[in-house]
């Protein structure tokens, strides 16, 4: 049974919310190496011990950006997947991957829409150049594909036909597709929409990755 967050732990997700869009916006604006934890608390409008209350370091601050489009992704695959396995597994993940790359959606971390999708371009090419940033992004992925084992292991469809080891690789290889798909996407000039853009690269991905399903 599922519980309501406290209003304390509503303030606390939105302040870090803030925190977390304000560094996104200045990574992909300066840098991360251009870019100070104080210049970050001024512009999410705290001071710099709110700051490193919520985050160790300035990259650290858009792992909640970087987690929330994966929180999504997993939500619509539980919906999608729910009386779902083998090969129907396969078109659900698909399903709720489009659904949460998709312009006319919520999905994208950054906020909703196409000024979103491309603070999230500009937040994956700033990734691509620096480690640290790089390394929340990977582990951000990790926790996501994690919690995607967790959400497989819990679908009736999938209770007793499917083991430990095959869930995990379930769920690596359609969290790989996404971050895959993303960052080829981010890379390149494509729009949101269309056969470059994110939501048909994971698409295109996740299929060659799940062919064995």
């Amino acid at each position: 049974m599922t519980t309501q967050p406290s209003l304390t732990e509503r303030r606390k997700a939105a302040t870090q919310l803030d925190i977390a869009r304000a560094a996104a916006e200045l990574f992909a604006e300066r840098g991360p190496d251009g870019t100070t934890a104080d210049e970050i608390a001024g512009r999410a409008g705290i001071a710099l011990r709110t700051f490193y209350r919520y985050f160790r370091s300035k990259e650290d601050a858009v792992s909640p950006l970087l987690s929330a489009g994966g929180a999504r992704w997993r939500a619509l695959v539980a919906t999608e997947a729910a009386d779902t396995a083998g090969a129907e597994l396969r078109e659900a993940l698909v399903r709720a991957a489009r659904a949460s790359l998709t312009a006319e959606t919520e999905g994208w971390s950054l906020g909703h829409g196409w000024a979103a999708a491309e603070g999230t371009r500009g937040l994956l090419r700033a990734a691509a150049d620096d480690a640290a940033l790089r390394a929340v992004w990977y582990r951000v992925n990790q926790e996501s594909e994690e919690q995607l084992t967790d959400v497989l292991a819990a679908l009736p469809g999938l209770a007793g036909h499917a083991e430990a080891l095959e869930l995990k690789m379930i769920a690596a290889a359609a969290t790989d597709a996404i971050r895959l798909a993303l960052e080829t996407w981010a890379a390149s000039d494509a729009p949101l929409d269309g056969d470059a853009g994110p939501a048909a690269l994971v698409e295109g991905c996740m299929r060659k990755l799940l062919q064995w399903l």
